[in-house]
């Protein structure tokens, strides 16, 4: 583009503002996006909680949900966490 006048000039000064204006929010959005780590209360994940606490209310420990394989230790934990949040501090079923 061949810029002769002030008119011109500034016309595209605002075209190339209003370029990095752009760009700058798209930067953003690929910042901010989170690819990794665990997927926190999706479908799957609140369907396995619900099970857990079906059977944590109905009187199973989670050492017993645990030795049977049902769900990992860390796991358990981190639903009875949850839990807790929930339902407020409630005692633990070793």
């Amino acid at each position: 583009m061949n810029i002769k006048t002030l008119e011109q000039a500034k016309l595209r000064i605002k075209e190339l503002e209003q370029e990095v204006a752009a760009l700058k929010a798209e930067n953003e959005i690929l910042r901010s996006r989170n690819y990794g780590g665990r997927k926190k209360h999706d479908e799957t994940w609140q369907a396995a909680y619900n099970d857990f606490v079906v059977k944590y209310e109905s009187g199973r420990t989670m050492m017993e949900m645990v030795s049977n394989g049902e769900i990992s230790r860390r796991t358990a934990y981190r639903y009875l966490a949850y839990y807790r949040e929930m339902h407020g501090g409630t005692k633990i079923k070793e």
